[in-house]
């Protein structure tokens, strides 16, 4: 923890990349981890929900069940250390694989955080690109059309709407990849918090850091697959452990 402390104050060029369990201490349930939503149903394959209709209507129902816990869900004292780090000119970036929009909500610059994996706070078409905000989509499930029986279009392009985070068996998307990749290779620090560093190509990012020159730092509760490359490895809490960085 001392050589953490020492790295964040000597770098002016951190990157955080941060996965679920950052925000299970906000009450946001980790959907991978055993016990979570993954393990009690399987996920809707991307390929699935653009070919049938009826896999659309299952996806927006799960999602508004889903949505109760990261709609009352707020910052916590990992994301607002975060966000002081932004604030004082050491962190250059957040890459994160969550998408229950804590890192904005923090208040750190929407173009210094990139989403890996979406955002599940609005909707978007896939073809058009039109956004879309969910109460209209929940109105529009539960009110215009009778039990669900059939999934919104879109207004403009009569294209697919989907929630604006990336499926099983989506493409990433190119734009923030692309800027994660250079952040990484261009950074001195790379903090890793809260991911299992599994899912790839997402978990290549840390390997890239630390193959640019970077150290590279990961605060997970359990170990993680690149415990063997890091610098320094921390399995605690990570609220608590984030804090004392600002002591």
């Amino acid at each position: 923890m001392n050589n953490l402390k020492t790295w964040v104050k000597e770098s002016n060029n951190i990157v955080i990349f941060t996965g679920a369990g950052i925000s299970t201490e906000s009450g946001i349930p980790d959907f991978r981890s055993p016990g979570g939503i993954w393990s009690k149903m399987q996920p809707i394959m991307f390929q699935d929900f653009m070919s049938s209709e009826e896999s659309q209507i299952e996806s927006w129902k799960r999602k508004f069940v889903i949505d109760q816990d990261m709609k009352i869900a707020k910052p916590n004292i990992g994301h607002k250390v975060i966000a002081e780090l932004y604030s004082a000119n050491k962190v250059s970036y957040v890459l994160t694989q969550n998408i229950d929009n804590l890192h904005h909500d923090s208040g750190i610059a929407p173009d210094k955080i990139i989403e890996l994996h979406g955002n599940s706070t609005y909707a978007k078409c896939l073809d058009c690109k039109k956004r879309y905000e969910l109460d209209y989509i929940k109105m529009f499930l539960e009110h215009k059309i009778n039990n669900y029986t059939q999934p919104p279009k879109c207004l403009d392009c009569n294209g697919i709407i989907k929630s604006a985070t990336i499926s099983f068996g989506q493409p990433m998307p190119e734009k923030e990849m692309k800027i994660a990749e250079e952040a990484s290779i261009n950074c001195d620090l790379f903090i890793a918090i809260g991911s299992s560093l599994k899912v790839y190509p997402a978990a290549g990012l840390p390997i890239l850091a630390k193959n640019n020159g970077a150290k590279l730092v990961i605060l997970n509760r359990e170990p993680t697959e690149l415990d063997s490359i890091a610098n320094e490895v921390i399995n605690k809490e990570i609220g608590e452990t984030l804090e004392h960085l600002l002591t």
